[in-house]
């Protein structure tokens, strides 16, 4: 094996924390985590707290709003810890934790995605059937299943991924640990590593996203059908809200796995890696919330709630 060994430790390096602009960077990043924490919160509380909102879509929602909070917290904090530390060392189970959980989260919200186009699908195409299929007991079901093969999926990547070793480099060009990044650097042992990853990108990023298309090809075809120009806007912000959603979430993770790893672009891979781990967790429940014409009554409800106590207080 000659000078590969596995290593103890891995040296973040990115120009979010060696950069003469820390300062500003970490102004930048604490901010966009803490609005999308207390984005997230408020969410939560609310399809929590409405009972109007205890339906299988807001079930999803509120888990979907859970996932962007917990996997932007797997990532920023460390961020922000290295900037203001200077401290830029990773032990290797320091990086595989942070791997298994980010992935756990990701794979868990791309079939959750999927889950709520399908059950936009079955809302508009199927209507009569939808209480069948989407019952309460099927819903959690769909959700524990979600959660339990998103982390399944990530505890195959994580396992292939302590077998590698690493001869030349320890330095990620990244700030958190992905599998793209470990590619990078791994010597030895990656063959297996890498069919892992191929047949999870497969299963866990193409089959869903294809199965998402295919609904929204469906209910927009629904929907064209519809003569009334109001049932047809009608329609449509009850979907509208998740394929933005979908977009920029398949649009960020697409941009920084299919971009080639190459000097010239390892800027733009940092601006998409901060796309996808930070901007995006903060922008879906904005989404949801200016959009969502459910949503926004029932943060109304319970700001007036909230008026009225005080009021009576």
């Amino acid at each position: 094996m000659g000078n590969c060994t596995y290593l103890s430790e891995f040296h973040i390096v990115s120009v979010f924390t060696t950069s003469t602009y820390k300062s500003y960077f970490f102004n930048v990043f604490i901010l966009l985590y803490l609005t999308g924490l207390l984005a997230n919160s408020v969410i939560i509380t609310v399809i929590f707290m409405d009972k109007h909102l205890h339906t299988p879509m807001y079930l999803f929602l509120c888990n979907l709003s859970f996932i962007d909070l917990c996997y932007s917290t797997v990532t920023v904090p460390k961020l922000l810890y290295m900037i203001l530390s200077r401290n830029h060392q990773v032990s290797f189970i320091q990086c595989i934790t942070q791997m298994y959980f980010l992935y756990g989260f990701v794979g868990t919200e791309i079939v959750l995605l999927f889950m709520m186009a399908y059950d936009r699908y079955v809302a508009i195409c199927k209507p009569l059937h939808y209480h069948c299929i989407f019952s309460w007991k099927h819903c959690v079901q769909l959700t524990v299943a979600t959660w339990v093969a998103g982390y399944l999926n990530s505890l195959l990547v994580t396992l292939s991924a302590t077998n590698i070793f690493f001869c030349y480099s320890y330095i990620i060009h990244q700030y958190f640990c992905d599998a793209k990044s470990l590619m990078k650097i791994a010597s030895t042992n990656k063959e297996l590593f890498f069919i892992v990853i191929y047949v999870e990108v497969f299963i866990f990023g193409f089959c869903p996203f294809l199965c998402s298309l295919v609904s929204y090809i469906k209910i927009i075809s629904a929907i064209l059908k519809i003569k009334s120009s109001d049932g047809r806007r009608k329609a449509f912000s009850t979907c509208s809200s998740h394929l933005t959603v979908l977009t920029i979430f398949y649009g960020s993770c697409t941009s920084l796995y299919m971009m080639p790893p190459s000097e010239r672009y390892k800027v733009l891979e940092l601006i998409y890696s901060l796309l996808y781990t930070a901007v995006t967790p903060m922008l879906n429940p904005l989404i949801y919330s200016l959009q969502n014409t459910d949503v926004k009554r029932a943060l109304k409800r319970s700001v007036w709630s909230k008026i009225k106590q005080n009021d009576a207080k």
